[in-house]
């Protein structure tokens, strides 16, 4: 029988700071509020991995609730100082107080305490030397400003 599992532990891979384009809004839709908020530009910085976001192959298809609560389906191609890419995709949440969410959807800066945003994180890459995030669980963080957005992605180990 096992009787302790161990503690998960966080390792930060990178932060992507991106500057985000005009939404397109779709509409009303069985599940909610869609629109789509493309990711022009921005880099990636970590301990082992710095690069660059490839231009037009990146957004967040989200789904806005009633209460503001944004469901985010977020697909980006970075790619890396050495030239590797990387496929990254999470499924995410954002939520927090009426007045907080009110805000972020009026493009206004709100601080990253203010609300909840977080989204569990695949990674898929051909690079032999990077297999290791083929197979690795990730969790990243955000923070969305008036017209960028930060992610911050972990290892769970």
């Amino acid at each position: 029988m096992i009787e302790q599992l161990p503690d998960p532990r966080l390792t930060r891979v990178f932060r992507l700071d991106a500057t985000l384009g005009q939404a397109l809004e779709v509409g009303g839709t069985p599940q909610g509020q869609r629109r789509i908020v493309p990711l022009t530009r921005g880099a990636f910085t970590g301990p082992e991995l710095s690069g660059k976001l490839v231009p037009g192959a990146n957004a967040d298809w989200q789904i806005v609730l009633g209460d503001g609560t944004a469901l985010g389906d977020i697909r980006c191609t970075l790619q890396t100082d050495a030239g590797d890419l990387l496929y990254v995709r999470s499924r995410g949440v954002r939520h927090g107080a009426a007045d907080v969410l009110a805000r972020l959807g009026r493009a206004e800066e709100v601080g990253a305490s203010e609300y909840t945003f977080r989204a569990s994180t695949q990674i898929e890459t051909a690079s032999t030397e990077l297999d290791w995030l083929n197979k690795g669980v990730f969790i990243s963080v955000g923070g969305r400003g008036a017209s960028s957005v930060v992610y911050e992605t972990y290892l769970v180990g």
